[in-house]
């Protein structure tokens, strides 16, 4: 392993090569897909870990909120790693980071040590991310760049189909440490073939390191993240000193953080990239596509489990249909895209996804099974129409030297918008049951226990909707780019 990493570290591949595709693409899309099934697969068993690990709701959320809060500081740096380290000493990195993690999570004793695992693999995926839709950028010419970023798709969404279902059979019948030990011999495949066959693609021009902007984005985005995955907390919620504090912090740190961007001649992220209308709009939408997914992700197996009495593997399989469904649709929109551009995909996409969040907002204990598996679906279909088509009409407006600034941003602000959708779902799921026991004569009743988490959860999908809204008013101004800068 050090002879490769050594070997390949100071290799840069000369522009318009001709790349081995195939072999780079099985090395990063096998990473991505079990570092993806491991989050994923996590969530429908969130419920269960609650009574195991003796923790609430506000609590368990931090293995998927700590794990963002990892991605939201790390990520923003890996503009500058992929300007300093080859492909193969990234990639090798990542992996070890997770496999570590992996290992940690699988022999995990209480709450605490998983969410220590859980922050060693964020490590890993937050140094594979950037990585992954870097080296994208670099070996397909932009007219194909739609079909690959579908075959992205397709893949990494059956991390989030089968997750859920594995995850759940998994608990009828072990304990949930297997979850992490089913990953395992997977991420140790990967890391092989990645050794064998995985090849440098990006330019290493090692830019002058500025410690003070690194501390300024790690205390920014660290901060919004922390605060809001902090709101759902306590009694104090968003009246916490904390909450405002690390708030505060984190807009005052990233306003002199931009500011300092702006002012350098080499900055750690170039934040000129958003002069670039289209990549400007297609990071709004993905931003708000990542609100939408996280925050429903999160309630709806809750809800399922919860209010609907089914158990973990019964869950996993009413969210399969459409997160299967999600990843066959992500190539033939990439083809679509190539076609005929991003507009109408985008729009329908939103306007989909706005009509089935709605319907979510009527759901009750009595709700029909097929129903939620019907509205699931069209919700991942709307999915599949509007987030590859935006991240990549934005990124194809990029030149070159953009790409690893263009991708740090992108995938940083995925990050953050995780946070902030699941904390404000968790949050307002909270308020609303709080609101309507205070409101009843027998708050241990568990009829009222119950109505009151189906208003809370009813409450999370009406916030989910405003910001589909949102989304639909900016998807009215995206153009296709057909600009070319010399692949």
């Amino acid at each position: 392993m050090d002879v490769s990493m050594n070997a390949d570290a100071i290799k840069d591949k000369p522009e318009g090569r001709k790349y081995k595709v195939l072999p780079i693409m099985i090395s990063l899309l096998l990473s991505g897909f079990i570092g993806l099934f491991s989050e994923t697969a996590l969530n429908v068993a969130i419920s269960s870990l609650m009574g195991l690990l003796s923790v609430d709701e506000a609590t368990i959320q931090w293995l998927t909120t700590g794990y963002l809060l990892v991605l939201g500081i790390l990520v923003p740096v890996s503009g500058l790693l992929l300007q300093w380290f080859s492909t193969r000493q990234l990639f090798i990195t990542s992996l070890t980071f997770s496999i570590v993690g992996t290992i940690v999570a699988a022999l995990s004793p209480n709450f605490e040590i998983l969410l220590i695992a859980r922050v060693l693999q964020a490590v890993g995926t937050g140094l594979l991310l950037p990585l992954l839709f870097n080296t994208i950028l670099i070996i397909f010419p932009i007219e194909k760049r739609g079909a690959a970023m579908g075959l992205i798709g397709l893949v990494i969404m059956f991390a989030p189909a089968i997750g859920p279902a594995i995850s759940g059979l998994i608990l009828a019948n072990l304990t949930w440490h297997w979850i992490f030990w089913i990953s395992l011999p997977f991420l140790a495949i990967a890391l092989i073939f990645g050794i064998l066959f995985l090849e440098n693609v990006s330019k290493i021009t090692k830019p002058k390191i500025d410690i003070l902007s690194i501390v300024l984005s790690t205390l920014g985005f660290g901060g919004i993240v922390f605060g809001f995955s902090s709101a759902g907390e306590g009694s104090g919620g968003w009246g916490s000193p904390v909450v405002v504090g690390t708030l505060l912090l984190g807009a005052v740190s990233l306003l002199l953080f931009g500011f300092r961007q702006m002012k350098m001649k080499q900055p750690m992220i170039n934040l000129r990239a958003f002069k670039f209308p289209m990549f400007t709009i297609g990071l709004i939408l993905v931003f708000i596509c990542m609100m939408m997914i996280l925050s429903s992700m999160l309630i709806l197996p809750l809800y399922l489990q919860q209010g609907m009495a089914l158990t973990a593997l019964g869950a996993g399989l009413v969210l399969l249909p459409g997160s299967l469904l999600n990843g066959f649709l992500s190539p033939v929109m990439g083809r679509l895209f190539d076609k005929f551009g991003p507009k109408w995909l985008v729009i329908i996409g939103l306007s989909v996804a706005t009509i089935a969040l709605f319907s979510f907002t009527r759901i009750h204990s009595t709700t029909p099974v097929g129903l939620i598996i019907g509205l699931h679906t069209a919700l991942m279909v709307g999915i599949s129409m509007i987030m590859m088509p935006a991240q990549t009409n934005g990124l194809n407006q990029l030149p070159r030297e953009y790409y690893p600034d263009g991708t740090a941003i992108m995938n940083t602000l995925q990050q953050v918008a995780g946070a902030i959708g699941t904390a404000l779902a968790v949050s307002i799921l909270s308020a609303g049951r709080a609101n309507f026991l205070s409101g009843v004569d027998n708050p241990k009743d568990p009829a009222n226990v119950l109505s009151a988490f189906t208003v809370g959860v009813q409450h999370a999908f009406i916030f989910a909707v405003v910001i589909a809204v949102i989304g639909l008013i900016c998807a009215l101004f995206i153009k296709r780019v057909n600009v070319k800068h010399g692949m």
